[in-house]
């Protein structure tokens, strides 16, 4: 019998921009070769300057997205971005223990322009009901500190030690991404419970549009897993495919503020 076509499905937050959330994550998807099924969790009011609104889906209703792609798709890979509240988080984490294919949790928190993506009171729901299900958790620098209560990390030794203690709340792996950090090279780094899986360097690319940077480098790594890949591999697939995203994201002109990267570098543009 044939194999079925790879499926990624992401469960997050709708930009109507279009550069970040799921519209983001079905772009990453589709480029890294895979088909993307998707779960609203909230609808933005977005652009490339603000988020002006936030609608939150009841969770009933992100139960019925969930419940109607699982019992009919083979879903390969299951891609989590902004789950914005308690409720949500709840019934997510009620689907995903059924649930025997890998989970990628990027733990949005906040937009590229600064407004808050999840509720306050959903930090701790995101830790303790979520991060168990983590084959992977790709936090950048601010998310790290939040989750760990500490100050942001400045080296790849100090990126290192908080993966693994994030590990130890429950993630199986964690990628710590170097973005936020300073100097020449944006470095990512790649811990399980042993320490150091692998680095990932490229040269910091001078441009402002990075907007769903995080969304994009998650759902890739998703499609990668959809293919087969294992982790460390599906990681510097996805690292090696957003860096040319950046490089080319100056070559759109998308919006006045922080514009999208360039998702289809490889098909057009």
């Amino acid at each position: 019998m044939t194999k079925n076509t790879p499926i990624a499905l992401t469960i997050a937050g709708s930009d109507s921009g279009g550069g970040a959330g799921v519209q983001a994550d079905i772009k990453a998807i589709s480029a890294n070769g895979v088909y993307g099924a998707s779960v609203i969790t909230a609808v933005t009011a977005q652009n490339t300057t603000a988020v002006t609104a936030v609608h939150e889906v009841p969770a009933d209703v992100v139960a019925a997205q969930i419940d109607a792609v699982l019992s009919d798709l083979d879903v390969d890979v299951i891609k989590l971005g902004m789950l914005f509240s308690v409720p949500i988080i709840e019934t997510t984490a009620q689907r995903l223990a059924a649930f025997g294919g890998p989970v990628v949790v990027d733990p949005v928190m906040i937009a590229k322009s600064g407004d808050a993506l999840l509720q306050d009171t959903a930090v701790t729901a995101l830790i303790t009901q979520i991060l168990p299900h983590a084959r992977l958790l790709t936090p950048n620098l601010p998310e790290a500190a939040r989750f760990l209560d500490t100050a942001q990390a400045t080296t790849p030794d100090e990126m290192a030690a908080q993966g693994q203690r994030l590990v130890g709340m429950g993630a199986k792996a964690v990628l710590m991404k170097g973005g936020h950090a300073v100097g020449s090279m944006c470095i990512d780094v790649l811990v399980d419970a042993k320490g150091v899986v692998a680095t990932y360097s490229a040269p910091r690319v001078d441009t402002g549009n990075t907007h769903g940077t995080g969304c994009t480098y998650s759902a890739a790594i998703a499609a990668q897993l959809a293919l087969g890949l294992d982790l460390e591999t599906a990681v510097k697939a996805a690292h090696a495919y957003l860096q040319a995203a950046i490089k080319a994201a100056d070559t759109l002109q998308i919006g006045k503020g922080h514009g999208p990267v360039h998702h289809f570098q490889g098909q057009w543009g």
